[in-house]
């Protein structure tokens, strides 16, 4: 008997353990939400040939090479922390990246360092890869979005971006707008039945 009354309450601490986690982690992106700063992230054409991924559209973003010094010790998949600044079109742009954490602003992302490149003797390059690379949808309007995207991105005369907001680190992919659209709402008005 004095078994059972003791498992109880370590079963009611675990319990409460597993829901304090998620509760945090949801807590952490609202507060990103409500009090970061929304940057727009511009966003580049991706390969036509990869497929669908199911249930979100990949992302593939413009601006994200840093110039570097051709002696670096910077290393593939290394986390960095990306300082960020708006562009006088309005879009995000990479003001600095660091391995330190920037103690001057808040506006600043952790993410890795993807591919670095020597086109030439001068110049040495190092690619960003943020980590909202994928926007997730419902499953039953992901594909049509997918090929709204791609659309898009074919077209010149159209600007699509990411809308993220960023605090201190973190990041939350709040949409994807096409021209100042949501492409949620965007989908919803392709595949409304006619009358």
């Amino acid at each position: 008997m004095k078994s059972t009354k003791a498992i109880f309450p370590l079963f009611i601490l675990i319990a409460l353990a597993q829901l304090f986690v998620p509760a945090q982690m949801i807590w952490n992106n609202e507060d990103v939400l409500e009090t970061g700063k929304a940057f727009k992230f511009k966003t580049a054409p991706i390969d036509p040939n990869d497929p669908f991924r199911g249930k979100y559209i990949f992302l593939n973003f413009d601006n994200v090479d840093v110039e570097i010094p051709k002696e670096h010790d910077w290393k593939r998949g290394e986390l960095v922390y990306v300082s960020l600044m708006e562009n006088p079109k309005g879009f995000a742009e990479i003001s600095s990246v660091s391995k330190e954490e920037p103690k001057e602003t808040e506006d600043f992302v952790l993410a890795k360092v993807g591919f670095i490149n020597s086109y030439n003797t001068d110049i040495t390059t190092m690619t960003i890869l943020y980590p909202f690379e994928r926007f997730y949808m419902e499953e039953s309007k992901a594909y049509d979005a997918e090929l709204t995207y791609r659309d898009s991105q074919r077209d010149t005369t159209k600007t699509t971006y990411a809308l993220v907001h960023i605090k201190n680190g973190d990041a939350v992919l709040k949409d994807v707008l096409i021209d100042g659209v949501p492409i949620k709402d965007l989908v919803k008005k392709e595949n409304k039945p006619l009358k």
